[in-house]
């Protein structure tokens, strides 16, 4: 790593699975005091202590970020703890696809709550506190990491509102890291492919569509995203990764 993440601060959303898990424990391990946000209470206080064992130190908030009191709060309370916000990871997300026809839209909803209203929700609340940590901080930098998909390059049938809530995401990345770059606040965005998490598993059926377009592969792993998130937060101040797609090797 170019650089560790002693005396930082960093929030992570969907802390309690999955890509949330990995990045939590990979920046913990990098020296970053990690906040773990999500609504699962139990999953988090089992990872805050996991982290905490391996000598790291974490502080667990569940939340359900979708409303923005409750953003609002898991930033009052970051900084009332830590004093403090260097990088925000967005990783909350949810996968529900399939037929437009039979979908509720109960399921649309819920995707565009949580994959962007969620995300917009935090981020605007963050933003006064990272920008303070530039000035503060030796690193003179502060991050936003977006957890998007290769779904938000690539539109698919059958995957319209993800499709369009990680296309979103990407874009948004895009114009902020634009309009914040002159003040050393970095925004990126990750675009995985297929990864071995429970998004797969949020509604039947969605694991043997995928398997039916691009075969059986063997998926990413979510410490492979925490490792690519590691590496643009531990970058130097002179180095921005605006994007990185991950694709498992056997992917289309």
């Amino acid at each position: 790593m170019a650089e560790q993440l002693n005396n930082t601060v960093a929030i992570i959303t969907g802390a309690s699975s999955g890509i949330g898990q990995a990045v939590a424990i990979r920046l913990a391990a990098a020296g970053a005091q990690v906040v773990l946000v999500a609504r699962r209470k139990d999953l988090l206080e089992k990872l805050e202590q996991q982290i905490k064992a391996a000598g790291g130190i974490a502080y667990a908030i569940d939340a359900d970020i979708t409303s923005s009191e409750a953003a609002d709060k898991v930033i009052a309370h970051t900084i009332e703890k830590f004093g403090r916000l260097d990088t925000l990871v967005n990783s909350a997300g949810v996968m529900l696809n399939g037929p437009s026809i039979t979908a509720p839209l109960s399921e649309w909803d819920q995707m565009v709550n949580i994959n962007l209203r969620g995300l917009m929700y935090i981020t605007k609340a963050a933003l006064p506190y990272l920008l303070a940590a530039v000035s503060t901080s030796a690193r003179k930098v502060a991050d936003v990491v977006n957890i998007s998909s290769v779904a938000g390059r690539v539109a698919t049938a059958t995957v319209a509102i993800y499709n369009a809530t990680k296309f979103a995401v990407t874009a948004a990345t895009e114009a902020w890291r634009q309009e914040f770059t002159k003040q050393s606040l970095r925004f990126s965005v990750v675009e995985p492919g297929a990864t071995a998490t429970a998004l797969f598993e949020q509604k039947e059926g969605q694991w043997e569509g995928f398997k039916a377009r691009f075969g059986d592969l063997e998926q990413l792993h979510a410490e492979d995203i925490a490792e690519a998130v590691a590496y643009i937060v531990t970058n130097p101040r002179r180095i921005a990764i605006n994007e990185i797609v991950i694709r498992p090797t056997d992917q289309a």
